[in-house]
């Protein structure tokens, strides 16, 4: 049954000390419950208005669903999951960094983004926002599962790495016209303010998405559209090496 300690524990996973403190997140659907499930993570308890999961289930109604559920229009179930341990930092192949990305839609489109483009690794700075906030969760419908997220002194990772190191600014080189490899570091900056001061003294090679329109108005591209056209590119230009 669900207990007041339950809905407490739930309630409090809203914020990051908490997950932090508890170790644990929130996942809501049947979706991406099943994804985690089939995955390296480890549940730690799942609530359900069906029994439909080849697991154990607390079987739970749709009102107390309600109770413990973020979604406007709650999706069948509800799971904590624990958070993993951190891995070994990666200083091969293609590399996405974050430089203070502030949105949980932006983080999430971009872990999908990743998992759709191969990018196995995605590096973030610590003023990043925590992939595991629930909306974060929600907005990468089950892709967490499959990319590799670390948070990191971003200015420090990437002097410790003998990679090139790609970054995205209004003035640089066409993406267009520029071959890519298939290693580096990608860094894609702040929905304010772009790459910071201090990366961009690390950036070795600068690029630029090209406006095509006839008046050239628009100031900048969303982060995660700018993340789709630059990971696209890359990929692209490594098929055809």
């Amino acid at each position: 049954m669900l207990t007041k300690s339950h809905i407490k524990l739930i309630a409090s996973l809203s914020q990051k000390k908490f997950r932090i403190q508890h170790q644990l997140f929130v996942v809501e659907g049947i979706k991406g419950i099943e994804e985690f499930l089939n995955s390296s993570f480890e549940l730690y308890q799942l609530f359900s208005t069906e029994d439909i999961f080849n697991t154990e289930t607390v079987l739970i109604s749709d009102k107390e669903l309600q109770k413990i559920s973020r979604l406007k229009a709650p999706n069948t179930a509800l799971a904590m999951f624990k958070i993993p341990q951190n891995e070994d930092i990666s200083h091969t192949g293609l590399i996405l960094a974050l430089d203070d990305v502030r949105d949980p839609g932006n983080l999430g489109t971009i872990i999908r983004l990743c998992d759709w483009f191969g990018i196995k690794h995605l590096i973030c700075s610590k003023a990043t926002v925590d992939c595991y906030n629930s909306k974060v969760v929600q907005a990468t419908m089950g892709s967490l599962t499959r990319v590799h997220l670390t948070y990191v002194n971003l200015e420090d990772y990437i002097k410790d790495s003998d990679m090139n190191v790609f970054g995205t600014f209004m003035d640089g080189d066409s993406i267009y016209t520029n071959k890519m490899p298939n290693a580096g570091i990608i860094v894609m900056g702040n929905e304010a303010n772009g790459i910071s001061d201090a990366i961009e003294a690390l950036v070795t090679k600068k690029l630029s998405i090209p406006r095509f329109g006839n008046l050239k108005a628009t100031e900048s591209l969303n982060v995660a559209t700018a993340t789709a056209i630059v990971l696209s590119e890359f990929k692209r230009n490594s098929i055809e090496m």
